[in-house]
């Protein structure tokens, strides 16, 4: 378990290479969305001014300068770059590439996600499933008895069990052993690791940070250490902070601003996992950027103004903040698709096998 006093980052010491692996993705989270999110909360207080190593990654797809969250997290999955709207497939045939998440799991590692959207959303969808369009949510859907996980924690369990072809999903996880829970107490779950478990926390999608979902912080805390459980190898978690991007659609200043402290947290909780286990590297990047967001000069002293200048997603590059051993591989300029690489690198894999 954590400890909750305040801890030293700086001073803990790793071993050369790290057993489990932590990526968390901000939705349309760039270096915009983290600057607002700094003077918010006050320069100096926030967890990414403690990462000891930044860079920066060039989120564009495989047919378009300006991505999607289908085609970013599929970069980061596969290693390779794809089309716009597609799920873990590639170009031109759309044949299916083995994801991170499916490498892992064959070499015994234990893996899981936790989101803050439906299961069947694009960024979860990727690293499980092999579409050619994220549209396809009942087909994805159906990937998740195709793939083995350990956990699952996100929306969407009407995508299951409430389906036009009326196939019950949920019954098919539970005969295939899983544990299925609802709601965000997280109770009657087999946290011991005993046995893989999925808690939705909603029907569709979540409820905004702003109108009470509170639930992520405390997922990645429950998943880290369910997963560790789960296998001595090690394990690999994806945490999706997924509607910081519907902020930036909606242009609404206020749900980012509850959205990036969600995550702050979230994105606290994985790094004190980390200081505290020691053999944990954890990586927080954006897929890309959304609402070509600007901090404009404010009528108050020492303020700013939000601007945007779209509803959609921009080009713009995006930071990645790393912590743990390995974490030096992510200093620099590289495309979205080196994520995969130097996850790989940091466990000591060679890169496609």
């Amino acid at each position: 378990m954590f400890r909750r006093q305040s801890i030293d980052y700086q001073s803990v010491e790793f071993k050369e290479r790290p057993k489990n692996i932590i990526l968390l993705i901000g939705d349309g989270m760039a270096t915009a969305q983290v600057s607002a999110h700094i003077y918010w909360m006050g320069v100096g207080k926030t967890v990414f001014e403690k990462f000891p190593i930044v860079g920066f990654q060039k989120s564009h797809a495989y047919d378009y300068r300006v991505t999607d969250s289908a085609a970013a997290a599929t970069a980061f999955a596969c290693g390779q770059k794809t089309t716009l709207g597609a799920i873990g497939v590639l170009p031109p045939d759309n044949h299916p590439c083995p994801t991170i998440l499916e490498d892992l799991d064959r070499l015994d590692f234990a893996t899981g996600m936790v989101t803050t959207c439906t299961a069947t959303h694009a960024t979860p969808a990727c690293f499980i499933a092999h579409r050619e369009l994220r549209a396809f949510t009942e087909e994805i859907a159906l990937d998740y008895l195709r793939t083995p996980f350990d956990c699952l924690i996100a929306g969407g369990e009407n995508l299951f069990d409430m389906r036009p072809d009326k196939l019950n999903l949920v019954d098919s996880l539970r005969m295939r052993g899983y544990v299925v829970q609802h709601g965000t107490s997280f109770k009657n779950l087999p946290l011991d690791g005993t046995k893989p478990f999925v808690n939705f926390t909603n029907a569709m999608e979540p409820l905004t940070a702003s109108a009470g979902r509170e639930y992520l912080p405390r997922a990645t805390r429950l998943a880290c250490n369910f997963l560790q459980k789960r296998s001595k190898k090690g394990f690999f978690l994806m945490v999706e902070g997924s509607q910081i991007d519907w902020a930036g659609h909606t242009n609404d200043a206020h749900w980012l601003q509850a959205e990036m402290a969600d995550f702050e947290k979230t994105v606290k909780a994985a790094m004190d996992f980390a200081a505290n286990n020691g053999e944990t590297l954890v990586i927080v990047t954006g897929d890309h950027e959304c609402s070509g967001l600007g901090l404009t000069q404010s009528e108050l002293h020492n303020q700013f103004k939000p601007a945007f200048s779209t509803k959609v997603h921009t080009a713009t590059m995006v930071p990645i903040y790393a912590y743990g051993p390995q974490a030096q591989l992510f200093l620099g300029i590289y495309e979205n698709t080196e994520i995969y690489v130097k996850i790989r690198a940091a466990l000591g894999f060679d890169t496609f096998k």
